[in-house]
């Protein structure tokens, strides 16, 4: 038996932030990351749209990029002397996977973050209080999703809490936020939610309901990703809708371990001074792990398919997924994101020397190799690698070399 979880709500369109007016209850807690969501006056709308519905009504504000366990329980903290019955986090996929951990401490305050990361093993939520989340990036899906990225920052590894208790009770899809983003922000946030799509489609997980959501959202990305990214707001106002779709679809299908890689490589290199942001290493990764799990003849044969749903041509199914990869690489380099972790620099453009080492990385890598197989994300993979082959994947990520095993 399997499972296929939403919202119970989804509000979308420009102005749907509105919905807040109809809620219920007595008190809400707004979660927000830095400042953009108040300069914009999101903030302000959302806190007055609350009040309006009779509430009172906290701040949670200055969660980082890339959240940490800390920040997660000084939050939960807030919200038990609070006492919320609505959660609303509000920005990109850090408030909002902020948030989703936050909320779990809540409703148990003797669960520890250990407990958290157990894969589908949370108790039931919503003794105290019901979430809503408002996405202002259009990558994560977070507000569809149930999963949350948390970052150990002691072990520089990011964890991925995956259970559908953490799925939102409601999404808020309001294009007025996506319009925020700077142009980085939508390349990245983009290529994550192509990432998501393709990687739900050849999941082992894959079903009749995740499929039409993944390939809907693969052609939208395709048609409007690099317009959104050259300042197209029709085309942002459709990518917001697109990964929304991806999101719909990974949640319920799982991912696969260019997730699991981009997981464990995130902050692996923090000391040296950046981190690999999140949606630049789905991307850098993507055609790497696509060309590994097409040695799969059930993955080559879904690679096909997207293929021919993108209209990329190719008459054999080989010749398709090196049509796909080819695609994926060139919109990279239309979104200015580097090809691997070699020429990664610490601004996250692409540059001759990254700022990650060779030496260091290749002390690193059997570690990261180990951490990326362990991930949530590489059971439903088409291919599990072993530990040898993990390492090499890795290092044809660094160098930019050619998968061939």
């Amino acid at each position: 038996m399997a499972r296929f979880t939403l919202p119970r709500d989804l509000y979308h369109g420009k102005g749907a932030l509105e919905a807040l007016k109809t809620f219920e209850g007595k008190r809400a807690v707004i979660c927000v990351g830095g400042s953009s969501m108040r300069k914009f006056g999101f903030l302000d709308k959302a806190e007055a749209y609350l009040k309006e519905a009779g509430m009172e009504v906290a701040l949670i504000e200055g969660i980082e990029p890339d959240p940490s366990v800390e920040t997660v329980m000084k939050g939960a903290e807030k919200m038990l002397e609070f006492r919320p019955d609505w959660i609303i986090a509000m920005g990109g996929g850090s408030p909002i996977d902020a948030a989703k951990a936050m909320w779990i401490k809540y409703e148990y305050p003797e669960v520890t973050f250990e407990d958290m990361c157990k894969v589908f093993g949370l108790p039931k939520l919503r003794k105290k209080a019901h979430f809503c989340a408002i996405s202002s990036t259009s990558g994560t899906a977070t507000e569809v999703t149930a999963f949350s990225i948390i970052t150990d920052y002691a072990k520089g590894i990011k964890y991925p809490i995956a259970d559908f208790e953490i799925t939102p009770d409601v999404a808020i899809v309001d294009p007025d936020l996506a319009e925020t983003m700077p142009k980085k922000l939508v390349a990245h946030t983009g290529m994550d939610a192509m990432t998501h799509a393709i990687e739900a489609y050849v999941s082992t997980a894959n079903c009749d309901f995740t499929d039409p959501l993944a390939l809907h959202a693969i052609r939208m990305i395709e048609e409007d990703l690099v317009a959104s990214y050259r300042g197209d707001m029709e085309k942002r106002h459709a990518m917001h809708n697109a990964q929304c779709l991806a999101g719909m679809a990974f949640s319920n299908a799982l991912l696969g371990i260019v997730h699991s890689m981009a997981h464990k490589t995130g902050a692996a290199f923090a000391d040296y001074g950046a981190h690999i942001i999140h949606g630049a290493a789905n991307a850098m990764y993507l055609p790497k792990v696509i060309a590994f799990n097409a040695k799969d003849e059930t993955a080559k044969k879904r690679y096909g398919v997207i293929a021919d749903f993108m209209g990329l041509g190719g008459s054999s199914d080989d010749e398709k997924v090196a049509l796909l990869i080819a695609y994926l690489r060139k919109m990279n380099d239309d979104l200015n994101i580097p090809h691997c972790i070699g020429c990664y620099g610490a601004d996250s453009y692409p540059t001759e020397k990254g700022f990650v080492p060779e030496e260091v990385f290749l002390a690193r890598l059997p570690e990261i190799a180990k951490n990326a197989i362990g991930d949530a994300c590489t059971g439903s993979n088409p291919r599990i690698p072993t530990q040898e082959e993990m390492e090499k994947l890795l290092k044809c990520c660094y160098y930019d070399t050619e998968v061939d095993f």
